[in-house]
């Protein structure tokens, strides 16, 4: 395939944003955790320590942060993660939340784990539990809590498994990776497991995990993927080969990478060292193994291998911070379109993904009508309104169809109030007039939840957009093209008749979405 066509095919990769506050926090349990019922501290966070990173520590109620990928990126694989902080605390973002961003980007639903901690009864758990290493103090609270803990990582597992048709999860394929005391954890999960709790692959990072701890090795225990560094601070590597050799004994399926250097706790941070290279080998291993197989991989994608998929997503990011607002993704096709005539009024599609697809889903749509598509998947508003002149005006055409809006809503490139939404849809329509283009306001689709960004509850806040524009509308002599009513269930979502995720059309539901288009747009060469 030419590198033309393979750019083109790149540039209409949907590219995942991340936002941590976006986030869904899940209690772990219905009430206080078995076994700490008495546990009256609150979680806190330092973030002024030695570790130099933020610290969570006194957590009494155990809860999964969860991050999903763009629904069309997903695998269905899932991976609890667990970091790690000496079973006194949690170093949440290097083996925590940074874990969950790499991954999400890979397709990989991500659910971190905050488990139940040790009591710190000072502000900085780091220096005091660093105070108590060697002490029979710190192995009695050790000792003490890490039931606790494995009981919150076999749950968490659990809740992940019985919540995997919620979150478009294949129950085959959830996995639990750990660091340090986390992976722990992660080890503990490989045996005595239940059907609900059995963990389809581990991922031990650094563990401390010694010979006293393993008991038989189970006869269908899961594949694993190790990591520590010679120079293990702790001095665990010996762990890590120990785990290794006797999974590979029990003739099961085992990856070990031991760096030379990295020290202990290095997670996802940068010492430029090989070391900082285990989460691609660990995203190699995942790919090597079936966990990154899109689970409604598009036609095009079929014709490359998974490694020439990654470098295409990889110059797809690249292409993200050097042409944010993609301008350079319809540039040779504006060019050549200026260059030709029609005697039918041209008609441009300005959107998201949802016009994107369009003409994927159904191009006997487009075909004859001059019809031109100018979608771009992912896209917000302020993004189309930077491409609005060479992606419209410039193409001069009768009628812009403005589709728009749900990006914004899903905050795809940061929060944004309706109102600054309307603002933007607004200033694309001043724009198109000001050039004699007559536009057409189209209603944001319904929408009941993101699978990208599942608990954003976006329903309501499509109604109060659409009721923006549509008054707008009004007041403006501009037709208001009004796909959400036609569209919509009883959940102001779109039902899955339309829909295989709740956001983007089906075939059905471009069928219903045309002939309206087509009546709005006949509307508005009427107008003044």
């Amino acid at each position: 395939m030419t590198k033309k066509i393979v750019a083109l095919l790149l540039l209409s990769m949907p590219l995942v944003t991340f936002l941590q506050a976006q986030q869904k926090v899940i209690q772990l349990y219905n009430g206080a955790a078995p076994g700490s019922e008495s546990w009256t501290w609150d979680e806190a966070t330092n973030t002024n320590n030695a570790w130099k990173t933020d610290v969570v520590y006194n957590v009494s109620k155990p809860t999964l942060t969860v991050f999903a990928p763009d629904s069309m990126l997903s695998t269905g694989t899932a991976v609890v993660i667990c970091p790690g902080g000496g079973f006194h605390a949690l170093s949440i973002n290097s083996e925590g939340y940074d874990v969950a961003k790499w991954l999400v980007k890979k397709g990989v639903t991500c659910f971190v784990l905050k488990y139940r901690v040790a009591h710190s009864s000072t502000t900085d758990p780091v220096a005091e539990w660093m105070g108590k290493l060697g002490s029979k103090q710190n192995d009695d609270e050790t000792k003490a809590v890490i039931p606790l803990e494995i009981a919150d990582s076999k749950n968490a597992i659990a809740y992940v498994r019985a919540h995997a048709d919620e979150y478009g999860l294949d129950k085959n394929k959830i996995g639990i990776i750990g660091f340090s005391a986390g992976g722990t954890l992660t080890m503990f999960s490989a045996f005595n497991y239940t059907p609900e709790n059995k963990p389809n692959f581990i991922a031990p990072i650094y563990a401390y995990f010694p010979d006293s701890l393993i008991t038989n090795i189970p006869a269908d225990a899961p594949p694993m993927f190790v990591v520590a560094a010679t120079n293990d601070g702790f001095k665990l590597a010996p762990h890590s080969v120990n785990l290794y050799s006797k999974w590979m004994a029990a003739n099961h399926s085992a990856e070990l990478h031991i760096y030379s250097t990295g020290n202990h706790g290095f997670g996802m941070d940068v010492q430029h060292l090989p070391s900082d290279t285990w989460i691609d080998r660990f995203g190699d291993w995942l790919r090597l193994n079936g966990y990154l197989k899109m689970l409604h991989q598009p036609d095009w994608q079929k014709n490359f291998t998974d490694w020439q998929l990654d470098d295409m997503q990889k110059e797809n990011e690249k292409r993200f911070h050097s042409d944010w607002q993609n301008l350079g993704r319809y540039r040779a096709a504006n060019t050549a379109l200026a260059a030709t005539t029609s005697s039918k009024p041209r008609v441009v599609f300005m959107g998201n993904s949802i016009t994107d697809g369009w003409i994927n889903a159904d191009s006997s749509f487009f075909v004859g009508k001059n019809y031109i598509d100018r979608g771009i998947s992912g896209q917000t508003t302020p993004q189309m309104l930077i491409r609005f002149r060479p992606d419209v005006i410039d193409l001069k055409p009768a009628v812009v169809v403005i589709l728009a809006g749900i990006n914004d809503i899903a905050q795809n490139t940061g929060p944004m109030t309706p109102e600054e939404t309307f603002g933007n849809i607004v200033s694309m329509v001043e724009l198109a007039k000001a050039n004699k283009i007559h536009p057409v306001i189209s209603s944001v689709l319904p929408a009941f939840d993101f699978p990208w960004h599942p608990g954003m509850q976006p329903a309501p806040k499509v109604v109060k957009l659409n009721t923006m524009l549509k008054e707008y509308a009004a007041k403006n002599n501009v037709v208001y093209l009004d796909y959400f009513t036609a569209m919509k269930d009883e959940r102001d979502g779109l039902p899955a008749s339309l829909s295989g995720d709740g956001v983007h059309p089906n075939l059905a539901g471009y069928k219903i979405m045309e002939p309206l288009a087509e009546k709005a747009i006949a509307d508005a060469m009427k107008r003044k």
